[in-house]
């Protein structure tokens, strides 16, 4: 094998640029694939004259950078070529099995045809349905000692596909990306390792190198076809990347031996299979290094896509290393969006499918879609969804930022988006059709009416116009995205333009899991790690709120390695990089610190509390508990039983009684999102802005339901209609209209509670509290005994009481006090006994510095009074009945008499509304029902 080495002194060195080496073979001969040379000595070309790039053509989807471009040097008459001695036995044998090859191929063919699907199969799962070409492959991974370029196949495969061991085989992956493999027999252990249920005829086993360079993963499809007839090499040039050598702690390519070390062990005699832009991994004396076929000259054509190496072929490996230049379509696929299965399908319904196959439209004689709206809040995947159809169906691929199409010089801003749109066209062409993606559309679209200067309004304008331009054959798709489409001009939502509006929403459970596996399908997980779990705890997280879920759990994981971590290294060490496995506690963290995005303008940390937590009320904890934990945690008993689940509960009752704690203690335990409103922040000012705050607060808590609203001080925004003159009155009635109307569910209410709290339920408006709205009034009354005896305990339990304090005797001494004013008394007697314990310290301190000035055996004698003050002080340092009974000198009930008689008497009213036929209703004696049912609630309702 002839290689170009610059480390080998023997060599005859011909110094030259990457196009010298084309001539020096001039004299190649093309029937024997051998260059003769007077000297019989290698050659090598080295320092060439410019760098050399990945997209020397510019087939690529931007800059070219995919190298997905040309084709196999397939020719339909074989070629005489010089092959070692186990390659004719090859050839001689897949000769000899030409006819049954035929045979066989026709035969599949037919199946193949016959073997259509039914005419009334759902168009969307026909397009996400496998396809029945025998050539379509499942990739699973694989691994072989032979290199990258190793592909594995069952031998049904490959006497179905007419293969033998070492036959080349071309495969063509996402966006038309192609490689070469060379096929091996799969062992029995290996055909086991088939993933997801793949038969032994339809799965490929591919080296993790060979699915980049496809741009597939485990579980994807790609397309095998033989390519029996890629020439070989005349000559290659292989660099590494700079990436790969920065890894491996190499500055310098000359400290190392490239050639001698990397590249001419893995290719001598192997005859490895290359295309150009391949990229392969390499293990060597300095660790692995990652090499990329840069240029490939054939023995047929200079600048050619592919051949396969041999003894003759000159391998170049001097240049600067390789720069690796993004993709923005690198990771995108299909297999990269979770939980939003349904507008997938109805995205390549509309984009795909016209892209690929736009004969169906003409011969139904109706025109292609033009346009998709994908509308939904941040961070949902729309963006990702446009990527991933245009990464699938290789479509060249347009993105327009709503700024950057808008200029300061008048009529440029729409020259920008003109030349966007035939930029679009005249790339569609070249490539699988063309697709424009407006992100945020509603910055360049608004109204027109409300559009704040003619800039806007002749963007709008002309987005119509190019819009109504687009040519039914022109293959070019419109796909925008928007988190607001009200604000869009609606002249651009009329069918003929943006044909179909697509809500991605907020994923359920079950596209939360789905989105977790793909966000961690590369992380290093501990067994503890419950995925699941993670899944029925994560409501209202979008696609963007678990990737940064995953994130904060990784760096947890890494900050608790930092202690080992040397700074002044420029590595970390591999031990402690195979240690670093992400666990459950770290996802544990995680969740306290990410919040779902669509809450964070509203969203209350809700504190840990319990039911323990809250003393007493033990009736009031249990009605909650089935009205609000049940639908959440046994929906389907609803459902079995045609049972809707209360919309809201209204707690009345004095000031400080713990109606906000209650509310709060229920979102914690039903796992809940939680967004407290006091009643005023909803108000403003403007006409209609009031209304509209409500509308976008319902609107948050249905895209992270389950989701309980808590409304604060009710009272202040939900009067009586009329009780008030002027204006302001007009304002709060719109107000209590809209809340009225959220409640009772126009559009999808989905899982959302609501709690109300006032202290003034006489003031409320009727309509507020009738059935099938705020249905449930629980009066939550003033602590007794046993709840007085659990509020000092909650308020005390992290405070040094003297054992000999007595919590019933405060409880007895506190009748009529609520839980606020008992939080007081406890709060007086702490800061009571802080300021004893600072004035002690103080005057230890004076008696410290006043005993230095004594001799020493005073000091020592100082020192011991010093010692027992210290444990005097540590005594004094509890709180004790003194500043319990001077808390309770000071201390006032917040509710007076004359204000619980307005509660009972509302009570009462309640009561009376319910009828007498009501409460003195029971079934006869036949029935199965007992008027006095054992089971009976307490009358919470009053």
């Amino acid at each position: 094998m002839r290689f170009a080495s610059s480390s080998s002194a023997v060599l005859a060195v011909a110094v030259a640029s990457w196009d010298h080496v084309h001539a020096s073979f001039s004299t190649f001969s093309r029937t024997t694939g051998i260059a003769s040379h007077n000297d019989g000595h290698n050659i090598m070309a080295k320092s060439l004259t410019s760098t050399p790039t990945l997209a020397r053509k510019t087939n690529g989807w931007f800059a070219a950078t995919d190298l997905r471009g040309g084709s196999m040097a397939v020719e339909e008459e074989e070629e005489t070529q010089p092959v070692n001695k186990k390659s004719k036995k090859k050839k001689k044998k897949k000769s000899s099995s030409s006819a049954s090859k035929s045979t066989n191929s026709n035969g599949s063919s037919t199946k193949a045809k016959s073997s259509s699907p039914s005419s009334n199969t759902d168009l969307s799962m026909a397009i996400l349905g496998s396809s029945n070409d025998r050539n379509s492959m499942q990739v699973f991974k694989y691994s072989s000692e032979e290199g990258h370029s190793v592909v594995g196949m069952a031998e049904a495969a490959m006497m179905e596909m007419g293969l033998f061991e070492g036959d080349t085989v071309s495969i063509k992956g996402k966006r038309g990306k192609k490689t070469l493999g060379s096929v091996a027999a799969l062992s029995e252990i290996d055909i086991t390792a088939l993933s997801d249920g793949g038969t032994e005829t339809s799965a490929i086993g591919m080296s993790s190198d060979a699915m980049k360079n496809v741009g597939v993963r485990a579980g994807d499809k790609v397309t095998i076809t033989p390519a029996p007839n890629v020439k070989f090499g005349k000559a290659v040039l292989i660099l590494p990347t700079a990436n790969s050598l920065k890894l491996a702690g190499i500055n310098d390519q000359d400290d190392i031996k490239i050639f001698d070390d990397y590249l001419a062990p893995y290719f001598a005699n192997n005859f490895r299979p290359l295309y150009r832009g391949d990229t392969f991994k390499i293990n060597g004396p300095k660790g692995e290094l990652e090499f990329q076929a840069v240029e490939i000259d054939s023995v047929e054509e200079d600048g050619d896509t592919s051949c396969i190496v041999v003894e003759e072929t000159i391998i170049e490996c001097e240049g600067d290393p390789v720069e690796e230049m993004p993709d923005d379509l690198e990771n995108a696929g299909y297999d990269q969006i979770g939980g939003a299965s349904k507008h997938l399908a109805a995205v390549r319904e509309l984009v795909e499918l016209p892209l690929k196959h736009a004969e169906l439209w003409r011969k139904l004689g109706i025109n292609p879609p033009r346009g998709v709206l994908l509308t939904g809040p941040p961070g949902c995947g729309k963006t990702a969804m446009a990527r991933a159809v245009a990464a699938e169906t290789g479509a060249y691929f347009f993105v327009i930022n709503g700024p950057e199409v808008i200029s300061k010089r008048a009529g440029e801003s729409e020259t920008n988006l003109r030349r966007a749109f035939e930029d679009a066209e005249q790339n569609a062409e070249d490539y699988n059709g063309a697709i424009i993606f407006i992100d945020e559309i509603d910055s360049i679209a608004p109204k027109r009416e409300n559009a704040g200067g003619e800039v806007e309004k002749r963007i709008v304008s002309q987005l119509l116009t190019l819009m109504d331009g687009l040519k039914p054959t022109s293959r070019v798709v419109v796909m925008a995205a928007t988190n607001r489409p009200s604000v869009i001009e609606p002249a651009l939502r009329r069918p003929g333009r943006f044909d179909r509006e697509l809500d991605m929403g907020i994923p359920d459970e079950q596209g939360r899991l789905e989105i977790l596996q793909i966000k961690t399908r590369d992380m290093r997980l501990g067994k503890d790690v419950d995925l699941e779990f993670l899944a029925r705890g994560t409501h209202g997280y979008v696609g963007a709120d678990i990737q940064q879920l995953c994130m904060e759990a990784a760096l947890e994981c890494i900050r608790s390695k930092m202690g080992l971590i040397d700074f002044d290294k420029d590595q970390v060490d591999k031990k402690i990089l195979d240690s670093i496995v992400v666990e459950g506690k770290h996802f544990d963290y995680a969740l306290g610190i990410v919040a779902p995005s669509s809450l964070r303008e509203n969203q209350v940390e809700v504190p840990d509390v319990h039911w323990e937590d809250v003393g007493g009320l033990e009736d009031v904890k249990r009605e909650l508990h089935e009205t609000v934990q049940y639908p959440v945690e046994h929906a389907e008993k609803f459902i079995k039983f045609g049972m809707s689940p209360s919309k809201g509960v209204l707690f009345y009752g004095p000031p400080g009684c713990g109606k906000t704690l209650l509310a709060k203690a229920i979102a914690n335990e039903a796992g809940a999102n939680f967004i407290s409103i006091k009643g005023p922040e909803l108000l403003t000012q403007w006409f209609g802005e009031s209304e509209a705050n409500v509308r976008e607060l319902f609107d948050k808590a249905r895209a992270a339901s389950p989701c309980i609203l808590m409304f604060d001080e009710m009272d202040s925004i939900a009067k009586t209609r009329g009780s008030g003159g002027g204006g302001s009155s007009e304002a709060g009635d719109r107000v209590i209209n809209q809340i009225l109307t959220e409640i009772d569910g126009v559009g999808a209410r989905k899982n959302v509670f609501v709690i109300g709290a006032t202290n003034r339920p006489d003031i409320l408006d009727p309509a507020v509290i009738r059935p099938g709205r705020l249905d449930q009034l629980i009066y939550i009354p003033l602590p007794d005994l046993k709840s007085r005896m659990a509020i000092f305990k909650a308020q005390l339990r992290k405070a040094p009481v003297d054992p000999e304090i007595d919590i019933e005797v405060l409880a007895r001494s506190t009748h009529g006090f609520s839980g606020a004013d008992i939080a007081e008394i406890c709060t007086t007697a702490s800061k009571l006994a802080i300021r004893e314990a600072i004035l002690d310290a103080e005057e230890r301190a004076k008696k410290a510095e006043a005993a230095s000035d004594e001799d020493d055996g005073e000091q020592a004698d100082s020192s011991k009074s010093s010692g027992e003050a210290t444990k005097a002080v540590g005594e004094k340092m509890l709180i004790t009945k003194r500043h319990f009974n001077f808390a309770m000198s000071r201390a006032r009930r917040s509710v007076s008499e004359k204000d619980l008689a307005l509660f009972e008497e509302f009570a009462e009213k309640q009561k009376a509304g319910r009828g007498e036929a009501a409460n003195n209703f029971k079934f006869g004696e036949g029935s199965s029902v007992d008027g006095e049912d054992a089971l009976a609630d307490e009358d919470l309702y009053s």
